[in-house]
C-alpha cells in the first residue's frame, strides 16, 4: 500500500468542511484540519477521521491573518512533506435587514471579505509550492447566492461571487501544475440555515424541498461528495462551478 495523499481543509470544525476531511480520511487522506475558534468541534472532526484510518493536524488559524496562514502551510510541510488536494471552505457571514442597505455594517462587510475572498487567496497563495509539487488541486467553496440573486446578506453574496470569479482566474494562472474548481451549494439543511431563516426554518426549507426536482434540500455530505469527486477524478475539469442544489436552479 502506497504513501496515502495529503489534504489540507479549512473551516473544518463543522458544517461542509467537517464532511469534506471524513470524506477525505475515507478515501485514503490523512488531512489538516483548520479552524478558527471551534477548539471542541474540530477535537471531535479530528478523532472521526483519525477512526479512518487518516493521520490528521489540528491548525488553529483566522485565515484572514497572513502571517497564520503562512506559519500554517509551514506546519503541513513539516507535518505531511507534501499536499495534494486544498479545499477552501472557510467562511462568514454578515447579518442584515433584507433590502434594508443602512443595516449593514461596514465592519461586517470588511470582515466578510478578509474571511471570504482575501483568505481564501491567502490559503491559496501559501499552498501553491506544495500542490505544484504534488501536481494537486484545489476545491473552493462558492455558493449558489455567488450566482444568482437571493435574500442573502449582501456581503456574503458578493463575495462568493468574488469566489467564483477567483475559481476561474487562479484555474486560468495555476494550470496545468493545479486544477481549481468550486462548488456552489443551494439551500443545505443544518447551523448556517437555522441562523438564516430562524422560525421559519422548517417551512422555508420544506417549501424549498417540495420546490426541487430531487425533492430535498442539500446536505454538507452532498457538498463533500462532490468536492471528492473533483479531487478524485474529473482530471480534465478545471474553472469549474458545480451547482449542487437538487435540480432546483435549473428548473426555475
Amino acid at each position: 500500500m502506497g504513501e496515502r495523499k495529503k489534504a489540507l481543509v479549512t473551516g473544518a470544525a463543522s458544517g461542509i468542511g467537517r464532511s469534506a476531511v471524513i470524506a477525505l480520511a475515507r478515501a485514503g487522506y490523512d488531512v489538516g484540519i483548520n479552524y478558527s475558534s471551534s477548539d471542541a468541534a474540530a477535537a471531535r472532526t479530528a478523532a472521526e477521521a483519525g477512526k479512518l484510518g487518516a493521520k490528521t493536524l489540528l491548525l488553529k488559524c483566522d485565515v484572514s491573518d497572513e502571517a497564520g496562514v503562512r506559519a500554517m502551510l509551514k506546519k503541513v510541510a513539516a507535518r505531511f512533506g507534501r499536499l495534494d488536494a486544498l479545499v477552501n471552505n472557510a467562511g462568514t457571514t454578515a447579518s442584515w435587514k433584507p433590502k434594508d442597505l443602512d443595516s449593514l455594517s461596514l465592519d461586517d462587510w470588511d470582515r466578510v471579505f478578509a474571511v471570504n475572498v482575501r483568505g481564501l487567496f491567502q490559503v491559496t497563495r501559501a499552498a501553491v509550492p506544495l500542490l505544484k509539487k504534488s501536481k494537486g488541486c484545489i476545491v473552493n467553496t462558492a455558493s449558489i447566492a455567488g450566482l444568482r440573486p437571493g435574500p442573502q446578506p449582501l456581503p456574503y453574496a458578493a463575495s462568493k461571487a468574488a469566489v467564483i470569479n477567483l475559481t476561474r482566474t487562479l484555474a486560468w494562472n495555476l494550470g496545468p501544475e493545479i486544477r481549481v474548481n468550486a462548488v456552489a451549494p443551494g439551500w443545505m439543511e443544518g447551523d448556517w440555515m437555522k441562523r438564516m431563516l430562524q422560525d421559519k426554518y422548517d417551512d422555508l426549507m420544506g417549501k424549498r424541498a417540495r420546490a426541487t426536482p430531487l425533492k430535498r434540500v442539500v446536505t454538507a455530505d452532498d457538498v463533500a461528495e462532490t468536492m471528492l469527486g473533483l479531487i478524485e477524478g474529473n482530471r480534465m475539469v478545471s474553472g469549474e462551478i458545480i451547482v449542487i442544489d437538487g435540480g432546483f436552479s435549473s428548473s426555475t
